[in-house]
C-alpha cells in the first residue's frame, strides 16, 4: 500500500505538470505511454495461445503477467506501434499548424488524421494477417486494431482536451472524473455500500459506492468551476463542469470495468508491471482512456452554451 500511495502521490505530481504545461511536454510523454499500453494490451488479446481463463479462473489466478507470457510484440502488433508514433507525431503537427489561431480548424484536422490513421492501421494490420496466413488468426487482427482504438486513439483525447478553451482545468477535469471519482467510491462502497454492482466482474463494487463516486466527482468538478472564475471572471462553467462531472463519473467507472473484464478474460491480474503498486499503463490509465473522449466531445458540444 505504501508503495502505491508513493507512486501514485508521484504520478499526480507529474499529470498535473504536463498538464500546465501542455503542448509537445505532454503529448511526447502521451504517445510513449500509448505504446507502451497498446503493446501491454496486445500482448493479451493477440495472444496465439488458447484463452488463458474466464472470470471465475481470472479471479483466483495470481499470475500478473500478459495472457501470451512474451516480451517482444507479435508481428501483428507492430502496424499499430508504429502509427501510433506516427499518430501522435501528427497531432503534434496539426498544434504547430494551428496552434489556438484556429480551434475549428486544428478540430477538423485532427478528426481527419484520427480516421486517417485508423483506416491505415487497419489495411497493414490485415495485410499482416493476410500475408502471414495460417501462423496468424482473425481474432489477433482483430484485436490489434481494437487495442489501437482503445489506447492510442482515445488516449489522444487527453491532449486534445488540453487545446480547448480553459484547457487547463478540462484536462483535470479528465483526472477528477477518474482518480477523485473512484476513491469516493471506494469510501462509499465502504460506509454503506450493500448492493452489488458487478457481482461477477467486480464483487467489491457497490451501487452505493457508484453514486458516492459520481456524487464526489460532481461535488469537485464544481469546486474547480469555483476556482477557474477566479482566475478568469467571465468564465461562467459551472453547469458545464457539472454535466462533465456526473457523466465523466459514469464513463470512467464503465472504463474501469471494461479493462477489468478483459483481464478476467484472459486471467491475468495486472497488464504490466511499469508502475509500481499499480501494474502497468493500462491498468492506471483504463478509467481515464473512457473519460478522455467524453469530456472533449461535451466541452466542445457545451462550452459555448453555458
Amino acid at each position: 500500500m505504501r508503495e502505491r500511495i508513493i507512486s501514485g502521490v508521484i504520478l499526480a505530481v507529474g499529470l498535473v505538470g504536463l498538464g500546465f504545461f501542455g503542448s509537445y511536454p505532454l503529448t511526447m510523454i502521451l504517445m510513449a505511454c500509448s505504446v507502451i499500453g497498446y503493446l501491454e494490451l496486445t500482448a493479451v488479446v493477440c495472444s496465439r495461445g488458447k484463452q488463458a481463463g474466464t472470470a471465475k479462473t481470472g479471479k483466483n489466478r495470481k499470475d500478473s503477467r500478459p495472457a501470451s507470457g512474451s516480451r517482444l510484440p507479435d508481428l501483428i502488433a507492430v502496424p499499430g506501434m508504429v502509427l501510433s508514433i506516427v499518430y501522435y507525431a501528427g497531432q503534434m503537427y496539426i498544434e504547430w499548424r494551428y496552434g489556438r489561431i484556429d480551434l475549428p480548424g486544428m478540430t477538423a484536422a485532427a478528426d481527419f488524421w484520427t480516421l486517417l490513421v485508423l483506416a491505415l492501421d487497419v489495411l497493414l494490420t490485415m495485410a499482416v494477417y493476410v500475408y502471414t496466413f495460417p501462423r496468424r488468426r482473425s481474432q489477433q487482427a482483430t484485436g490489434a486494431v481494437f487495442a489501437f482504438i482503445y489506447v492510442p486513439v482515445l488516449m489522444s483525447y487527453i491532449c486534445r482536451t488540453r487545446l480547448l478553451p480553459h484547457g487547463f482545468f478540462l484536462y483535470l477535469m479528465i483526472f477528477v472524473c477518474s482518480s477523485v471519482s473512484d476513491v469516493c467510491a471506494l469510501a462509499a462502497g465502504m460506509a454503506v455500500g450493500r448492493h452489488k454492482l458487478a457481482p461477477v466482474l467486480s464483487p467489491k463494487k457497490t451501487i452505493e459506492g457508484a453514486i458516492g463516486g459520481v456524487i464526489g466527482s460532481a461535488t469537485v468538478s464544481c469546486l474547480l468551476a469555483l476556482v477557474l472564475r477566479r482566475f478568469d471572471p467571465a468564465a461562467d462553467v459551472m453547469v458545464l463542469f457539472l454535466i462533465i462531472g456526473i457523466f465523466g463519473s459514469i464513463i470512467s467507472q464503465t472504463g474501469d470495468l471494461g479493462a477489468s473484464a478483459i483481464k478476467r478474460n484472459h486471467g491475468i491480474k495486472d497488464y504490466g508491471k511499469l508502475i509500481p503498486g499499480h501494474g502497468g499503463i493500462m491498468d492506471r490509465f483504463d478509467s481515464v482512456l473512457f473519460t478522455a473522449p467524453v469530456i472533449y466531445y461535451l466541452a466542445c458540444i457545451l462550452l459555448n452554451r453555458f
